[in-house]
């Protein structure tokens, strides 16, 4: 929206997970999203996941670094083309890195190198010493306007780093919830693109999900008809 009454402003949800408004300007948003439309191509590309019961998600992913299906991770892609997963960016990593220092509000000390690749997203962003293993898994679910996620916890890694989450397109309803169960107490936070959503600490293990997203809302100087969800997690499995 172009003004508002209320600036949106950053806001602990929960004990741990915080939503940045506007964290990705609009340049960085078209860098990351043309970076997802190569990824989204075969092999190893964009996909319908299907659970063990029968189900169909009805968001569709293409992951990075290590292939996510239910429930556990492959180096290729089990459920789909059987081709290797693609590789996880070293810039994604300092991005990631970034966002959790951002989130916590504290100042990231000088990183290894730059987090930019040619054509692809952000400025160079160097990580906050608080994290030591690599983030080296990216989960990256486009929704169209009917597509939802039910209420879930990102548990299949084996490190308890914060989840990174970052929002492109259209609007949409995400509901954070509580490590406990399904059900409420949950809150519902309107991300918008260029959204960052980071939990980790004692919300890390929190449900949460997508009961809506309101097609048409994107940008129209993105060039996005959808959402782009775009998961950045450290699995902890070692050996890369």
């Amino acid at each position: 929206m172009d003004a508002e009454l209320f600036p949106r402003s950053r806001t602990e949800i929960a004990p741990g997970a915080v939503h940045v408004p506007d964290w990705l300007d609009m340049e960085r948003q078209r860098r990351l999203l043309a970076a997802c439309r190569e990824w989204a191509r075969p092999p190893a590309g964009l996909r319908t996941v299907h659970t063990p019961g029968g189900g169909t998600m009805t968001a569709r992913q293409v992951c990075l670094g290590h292939h996510w299906y239910p429930y556990g991770y492959a180096g290729t892609v089990v459920d789909g083309d059987g081709a290797p997963v693609k590789p996880f960016p070293t810039w994604l990593d300092a991005l990631a890195r970034r966002a959790v220092a951002d989130a916590a509000g504290t100042a990231p000390e000088k990183g290894p190198g730059p987090a930019t690749a040619p054509g692809t997203a952000a400025d160079p962003a160097p990580g906050p010493h608080v994290m030591t293993d690599p983030y080296d898994i990216a989960l990256i679910n486009f929704y169209d306007g009917d597509a939802r996620m039910g209420m879930h916890r990102d548990g299949d890694e084996e490190s308890d780093a914060p989840v990174v989450s970052l929002s492109l397109g259209d609007t949409c309803v995400f509901r954070f919830g509580n490590p406990r169960s399904r059900a409420r107490p949950y809150t519902d936070v309107e991300l918008r693109s260029g959204d960052l959503f980071v939990f980790g600490g004692p919300s890390r293990q929190a449900y949460h999900g997508v009961p809506r997203v309101y097609a048409g809302t994107a940008p129209p100087a993105l060039g996005l008809a959808g959402r782009l969800n775009i998961t950045l997690r450290v699995s902890g499995f070692g050996g890369g």
